[in-house]
């Protein structure tokens, strides 16, 4: 029941291509803006169509998937929890932001590969 406490799942596509990093004793990251689109109608009847940016975090076997299989554009699914960080800008005031970690990754249709 704990799992489900913090739990997000989206489905969406790549911004742009994952930046990955390889660090020593072979850790792997990947961190990627992930865009949803929801489409709905208004209350005048209107179809309206939102996207909502979200950021990604990935380590390990996910990481490598998205490096080794997505591009700009590629169509995911994941699923992971939400973490909220804070750092301090270059003048000092407190930067708030919030991204999901992901421990899985579902790839949906085909490659997508940048022209």
């Amino acid at each position: 029941m704990n799992r489900i406490r913090n739990q997000v799942q989206l489905i969406g596509r790549l911004g742009a291509k994952a930046e990955v990093k390889h660090f020593d004793k072979g850790t792997i990251k990947a961190t990627f803006r992930l865009a949803t689109k929801e489409i709905f109608k208004n209350n005048k009847g209107e179809k309206v169509e939102e996207t909502t940016w979200h950021n990604i975090i990935a380590w390990g076997l996910p990481a490598e998937i998205i490096e080794k299989y997505t591009d700009k554009g590629s169509e995911v699914a994941v699923g992971g929890k939400l973490i909220n960080r804070s750092y301090n800008d270059k003048d000092g005031n407190k930067k708030y932001f919030s991204e999901v970690q992901i421990d899985e990754v579902l790839l949906l249709g085909e490659k997508v590969t940048s022209v």
